[in-house]
């Protein structure tokens, strides 16, 4: 049996009164590329900071590479990469002296690759890392950690503010460990992690809405379009799994959720709408699958809470 190398149980954390992720169950598997996304205050670097023991869980477990959160320290930490996008690194040092600084703690570092990297990413050896751009400074932190081929990689908005060309190049980088190493990020840049991630987690209000492969959840969203009788009613009770419905004149058209396959859509659309003419499909972007989720969970806060004041 595969050990994962991130799975947590129930992980649960509290401020307080206030919680901060609550029930979290995921599992990610050996050589993928997990990314997890959600709204600002999601509770998404909440969850990496429980993995990575940097602060207790309220209740529930995380193992990382088999060990309990709770034992991630000192030689553990040689099999393990993290990079922050808040990263702290020692300003007074030049490049050079901290990969030089580094290597002695790391039995796996391999030159060849840091030799690669830093021609890769153009990194000067000879510049104070406090003298270098937010985006240079991301490329040394990202050489420091894939210089010792970690056996997981742990990323936190990494590619946050960075311009278009600087993301290209940290992504390269990712690319060419796929396989090799795990990889956990967390991030706002939904077009990049689509090109690249393999599993996807959707994070809100410190709950996990999903949690499955990419291609699984892009075959099973589509956006729906056809039109009917602009006298015809709308029905009372339509589908939960149908997000965002606009009904406008003659024109209807929603976000699928449960899609599978075009004639079964077909067939439970006319079922509600027996005068529905063509229907269109269309696949959907990670960003337009974020925002549907995202809209849809904020209208159902919004009646909810409404239902609560009455």
């Amino acid at each position: 049996m595969t050990i994962p190398s991130i799975a947590t149980h129930s992980l649960t954390r509290m401020y307080g009164a206030q919680t901060a992720l609550k029930d979290v169950t995921l599992s990610v598997e050996p050589g993928s590329v997990y990314a997890l996304v959600g709204p600002n205050g999601a509770g998404k670097t909440t969850l990496i900071q429980l993995m990575m023991n940097l602060q207790p869980a309220t209740s529930g477990t995380a193992e990382v590479l088999g060990l309990a959160s709770r034992q991630i320290r000192g030689a553990v930490l040689n099999r393990i990469g993290y990079v922050s996008e808040t990263q702290e690194m020692p300003d007074s040092m030049t490049v050079g002296a901290f990969l030089s600084y580094l290597r002695p703690f790391y039995p796996t570092w391999d030159y060849a690759l840091e030799k690669q990297l830093l021609s890769d990413f153009a990194l000067p050896l000879d510049r104070e890392l406090r003298h270098l751009s937010r985006g240079m400074r991301m490329k040394a932190a990202f050489a420091s950690t894939l210089c010792y081929r970690p056996a997981l990689l742990v990323l936190d908005e990494p590619f946050s503010g960075l311009d278009p060309l600087v993301r290209d190049e940290l992504i390269q980088g990712l690319l060419d460990r796929i396989g090799e190493t795990t990889i956990f990020l967390s991030s706002h840049d939904l077009a990049e992690i689509e090109t690249f991630a393999s599993h996807i987690g959707y994070l809100e209000q410190g709950s996990l809405i999903f949690s499955e492969e990419m291609t699984a959840l892009s075959n099973r969203f589509r956006q729906v379009e056809f039109h009917i009788d602009a006298s015809a009613t709308r029905a009372a009770d339509l589908p939960e799994s149908w997000l965002e419905v606009e009904h406008s004149g003659s024109r209807v058209r929603f976000k699928d959720s449960a899609f599978s396959t075009q004639e079964k859509t077909i067939a439970h659309i006319r079922t509600i709408f027996p005068g529905a003419g063509e229907l269109a499909f269309e696949p959907l972007s990670l960003r337009s699958i974020f925002l549907a989720n995202a809209r849809t969970n904020r209208g159902i806060r919004a009646k909810s809470e409404r239902g609560a004041t009455k």
